[in-house]
């Protein structure tokens, strides 16, 4: 049947107030009987889109970095640009292939989607309309069928972020009825747009509805090359007139008009196609229910302990709730996104946490890793940008995404995370980019960013990095990164990040080793078998957090541990060093927050990377419960050992006793290759022991200075202690601390009785030996971080090494194409020389194997050996 022919003004539609245009009525339809990483209720979500093989007559070169897919019903999809700001594709089918990290990882956590850009998300159906690499809204009297972006590093990229903002710039997706209106500027005129789909004789319509405000001289909309025998028709000839560019190109010209102007153009087969004009209406609230659950509160004794929060698993919609990160309102209310898209607000994070309330806010975003709130606003960052996130109608979800800058780039690599958001305090935010490309290198890969207050410009504060995940101190705008071990990444360090340093890591496609300029030093290395995998960092920035108020967290991903960062400042050079707060967690934590409600420290996760953790994603609380607290307040290397400041009062008989600590000291090598081994001092492999010489308690009992003989500067030392409290308490803890200048120990200063600390060389007592054994091996492999990599039932997902699983006694084929038995020295070989064979089929691998020798002994290896030869 005919749709009536009465265009009805679009204009209410459009006010901050948040009426929406009155779309046709659709009933959302019911949830699947199982989660759906698509939910056909929601009229958009964003994802990569290449359509780079659509068949004869459609561009070859049309790949969408930034891509809001729209569900128009009547099984008909579209794919808007924001960069480009041009419609990539209109399709009839079933949206697009489940190729995006997120999406194939949805029901398995850990399968992860292959690096680069050879296995994107497709076009699933039959394309109706697509645009190659050109904007599709033009000013002018001529249209240009070329990119006005500047190319990155590699020509070939197109995710090179979006056009000049005088050209056009994306503002808004607004939801509208069951649809959404996107909204943007052109040339100086506002534009705001509705997509949907309609049946015409049984055949799908898909028509885009304009409304246009100050178009001061003509403009170009790119409609894309057809499909054959598919017909255009626009409503409003008066204010828009169809025509053929080059290459049989449809496009529309529209012309300047003082006036708002208001038009449809439709698509579609049959000789039945022309604009519908249905009446409007507003969106309801599509997730009215709040969910209620409540935390477990720790019964340990200690002054720190972590409480767990359940989350709202059971739901409504079936969705998994894989949280990325968290942020809290300024009256202690939260809220959360997943790497599937959503947004939570949670309330009653607090107390005992009896009833902990969760309500779905947001949804449609592209894998985002970072929130932020500034003020009462919210802020998500995904691969599209960073999005401002808008209550307007006060139904308790968002119905207006802002893009509140997208001033940088993206390209379609599958693994540039949007690694975080981070608030300044002069209310610009931090981002980080991810070096670690298969294809293409993009212009702001491996990067920090600083977005400015009002999303305009942005800032690079670092280069060279691999993949970093941020802190910034919310009173001071200190900012820290962390990086991945990795190729000239040899261990896991943390950066204090400014003045566009360049921190060492080279693109595989670059020149080995050739660096550009000097590498920045990291404040502290850590060693891998400590933390395999480094993310964020944050501040306990609440004098609730009791002795650690003010210190710096951060945060370890592959086996769930926090750890406490102390700051060095008494060297030119800022140092620091590095130990254990707490591994009680079960999930695999990528973020934390401070409520300002209760003061603590909360922190939440999710599995999809390597991890130790068994829970896909979690919420716990890290809360102070008053009693003294055992860590150091300082560890502070000096020219005759180390200085060790506790907040505690500690048993003078141990703490004065040399044989209560132990140290030993190594360096790495930064080089292509993946990881270091330890080296001593002396170029030999392996980690130096040093022999502590004396121990002196201060006078108020509560600091130890550690004499050690023979101290320097080095890459990475580790200081050792099992002491007691006064009252008898007995801890144990290690340090891991980096070097850069040794000032001398002052003991009058530091609160210590006259001494002169006794350097005299002391024979270190011999070490237990390490058990050779296959329990000793399975340890150990857990410790070093192996079983991120490997798995030990004979499956792949998630992982990028081979599996050891009956490995020993098989036979192997290597990426040269030899072959050869999985025999012990195989085994060794590959533990010390891990680049020496590699397995076929994981030559490409984002993540390839450290080689391990001098970092674990001989006896430590055959341990090794003997739990992979059990694994039948």
């Amino acid at each position: 049947m005919r749709m009536k022919t009465r265009l009805i003004s679009l204009a209410a539609l459009c006010l901050a107030s948040g009426t929406a245009w009155a779309a046709p009525e659709k009933k959302p339809k019911a949830p699947a009987a199982e989660s759906d990483f698509v939910e056909k209720g929601f009229p958009f979500y964003s994802s990569v889109l290449d359509a780079r093989k659509l068949g004869e007559g459609f561009p070859s070169d049309n790949l969408t970095p930034r891509g809001l897919i729209l569900n128009l019903g009547n099984n008909c999809w579209a794919c808007f640009d924001t960069d480009l700001l041009r419609m990539a594709a209109i399709w009839t089918g079933s949206g697009v292939s489940p190729a995006s990290m997120a999406q194939i990882s949805y029901r398995v956590a850990g399968d992860k989607a292959p690096e680069g850009q050879d296995k994107l998300p497709l076009l699933v159906g039959n394309p109706l309309m697509a645009n190659g690499i050109y904007p599709g809204w033009q000013a002018g009297t001529q249209a240009a069928l070329t990119d006005p972006r500047s190319p990155g590093p590699n020509p070939r990229e197109v995710g090179r972020g979006p056009i000049d903002p005088t050209s056009g710039q994306f503002r808004a997706v607004r939801l509208a009825g069951a649809g959404v209106m996107l909204e943007y500027t052109v040339g100086g005129a506002s534009v705001r747009e509705l997509v949907e789909a309609r049946l015409v004789q049984g055949q799908p319509v898909v028509q885009r509805r304009f409304r246009i405000e100050g178009a001061a001289g003509p403009l170009w909309l790119l409609l894309g090359r057809k499909a054959p025998k598919l017909a255009v028709a626009v409503d409003n000839p008066a204010a828009a007139e169809i025509s053929e560019l080059a290459g049989g190109l449809a496009a529309l010209r529209v012309r300047a008009s003082a006036q708002p102007v208001e038009f449809t153009v439709a698509a579609g087969f049959g000789s039945g196609v022309s604009p519908g004009k249905e009446a409007l209406a507003a969106p309801a609230a599509r997730w009215p229910q709040t969910l209620a659950t409540k935390g477990t509160l720790s019964a340990a004794k200690d002054a720190y302990v972590v409480d767990d929060i359940a989350l709202p698993a059971d739901n409504p919609w079936k969705r998994n709730v894989r949280l990325a990160d968290l942020a809290f309102f300024p009256d202690g209310r939260a809220a959360a996104v997943t790497f599937d898209g959503d947004v939570w607000t949670v309330t009653g994070l607090e107390g005992n946490l009896t009833e902990v309330r969760w309500k779905r806010f947001a949804s449609g975003l592209h894998e985002p890793l970072g929130i932020a709130v500034r003020g009462e606003e919210l802020f998500v960052n995904d691969r599209n940008g960073v999005w401002r996130l808008r209550d307007t109608d006060r139904n308790g979800e968002a119905d207006v995404h802002e893009l509140f800058s997208n001033a940088f780039t993206q390209t379609a690599e599958t693994r540039e995370y949007a690694s975080g958001l981070r608030l300044a305090p002069d209310g610009s935010f931090l981002i980080a980019k991810g070096g670690i490309l298969a294809s293409h290198q993009g212009a702001m890969n491996g990067t920090v960013l600083r977005v400015s207050p009002d999303g305009r410009t942005v800032t690079v504060l670092a280069h060279g990095l691999r993949e970093p995940f941020l802190g910034v101190n919310p009173k001071t705008g200190l900012v820290t990164a962390s990086d991945q071990q990795g190729n000239y990444v040899p261990s896991t360090p943390i950066h204090v990040i400014g003045g566009n340093q360049y921190y060492g890591f080279l693109p595989s496609k670059e020149p080995k080793e050739q660096y550009p300029e000097a590498i920045a030093d990291p404040v502290v290395w850590i060693p891998h078998s400590i933390n395999a995998s480094g993310v964020t960092q944050a501040w306990l920035t609440d004098p609730r957090m009791g002795p650690l108020a003010d210190s710096l967290v951060h945060i370890g991903y592959y086996r769930p541990e926090l750890f406490l960062v102390l700051l060095n400042h008494r060297s030119p050079k800022l140092e620091g060093a590095v130990l254990s707060l707490t591994h009680d967690l079960e999930f695999a934590p990528l973020a934390g927050a401070m409520n300002p409600k209760d003061g603590q420290f909360y922190v939440t996760g999710f599995q999809i990377w390597g991890t130790t953790a068994k829970r896909l994603s979690g919420l716990a609380r890290v809360r102070y419960t008053g009693a003294p607290s055992l860590f150091p307040r300082e560890v502070a290397p000096m020219k005759e050992g180390v200085l060790l400041k506790f907040d505690t009062a500690l048993d003078a008989k141990k703490a004065a006793n040399p044989a209560s600590f132990s140290a030993e000291r190594w360096a790495y090598q930064r080089t292509a290759a993946y990881g270091s081994p330890h080296f001593k001092p002396d170029g030999t492999k392996g980690q130096e022991n040093m022999v502590p010489s004396s121990a002196y308690l201060s006078k108020d009992g509560k600091s130890v200075f550690l004499g050690l003989p023979n101290m320097k500067p080095v890459m990475q030392m580790r200081v050792g202690w099992s002491l007691a409290t006064a009252t008898g308490g007995a801890f144990d803890q290690n340090a891991y601390l980096t070097s850069y200048d040794l000032p001398s120990f002052d003991p009058a200063k530091e609160g210590f009785a006259p001494v002169t600390v006794d350097l005299t060389p002391r024979q270190a007592t011999a070490a237990a030996a390490t058990p050779v054994t296959a329990e000793e091996g399975k340890r150990l492999s857990e410790l070093m971080g192996c079983v991120a990599c490997h798995s030990l039932d004979g499956t792949s997902i998630g992982k990028v090494g081979p599996s050891w699983k009956g490995l020993f006694g098989s036979t192997v084929e290597f990426a040269d194409g030899g072959k050869g038995p999985a025999n012990e020295a195989y085994l060794r070989q590959s533990i010390r020389e891990p680049a020496a064979k590699i397995v076929k089929g994981y030559e490409k691998s984002d993540a390839s194997m450290p080689s391990y020798d001098g970092v674990m002994t001989d006896s430590q290896i055959e341990s090794v050996v003997l739990y992979l030869k059990s694994l039948k």
